[in-house]
């Protein structure tokens, strides 16, 4: 016999985040390694004593983490893109049921943190994930793809004299065999 599921809406009697995050998940490992803490003392002095809270620089920081890890630019699509993940609520701290800060927020706050701040947390959270064994140093990779040449051979300077050619391509060849056998 067929089935037909008929979805309605309920509001949940019981439902914790942390238990719907695999332990394996990525968001849930980095949330267990990464300790913010810091950047309240880091971050204390672009703020004034009065007036509304700001949003919390760990979750700020956290917001710009997930959307380098996620190639997310728009600060609008990554507040959307957060409000739709359970495992990314789950590591910026937020329950189900809470609303994201705007995206004019996040906006506005990296306006307000220079380039060194930037840097010393980037430098801070890339030794955490080192020391944890979430990044190592062993493996290079490279992203490209061909592109065919659209350039005239006619348009092309040479840089060294037609005289010195036979010289300078056996310096390179001598460099280059060098470098192979570094390799090896």
């Amino acid at each position: 016999m067929q089935g037909k599921k008929d979805y309605q809406e309920k509001l949940f009697a019981q439902f914790q985040l942390s238990e719907r995050i695999p332990k394996e998940n990525f968001y849930r490992r980095l949330k267990e390694v990464l300790d913010l803490d810091f950047l309240y003392e880091l971050t204390r002095s672009y703020y004034g004593s009065s007036g509304q809270k700001s949003i919390d620089p760990v979750v700020f920081f956290k917001l710009c983490l997930v959307g380098y890890l996620e190639n997310i630019i728009s600060d609008r699509r990554l507040i959307q893109h957060c409000s739709m993940r359970l495992d990314i609520l789950y590591f910026l701290g937020y329950d189900i049921d809470e609303e994201l800060p705007w995206h004019s927020t996040i906006s506005r706050t990296r306006q307000l943190y220079p380039e060194s701040v930037f840097e010393q947390v980037f430098t801070r959270v890339l030794c955490m994930c080192v020391d944890k064994g979430m990044v190592s140093g062993h493996t290079q990779a490279m992203d490209s793809a061909p592109v065919k040449a659209n350039a005239s051979m006619d348009s092309l300077e040479l840089k060294v004299p037609k005289a010195d050619l036979g010289a300078h391509l056996e310096k390179i060849r001598h460099i280059s065999s060098m470098d192979k056998k570094k390799a090896r």
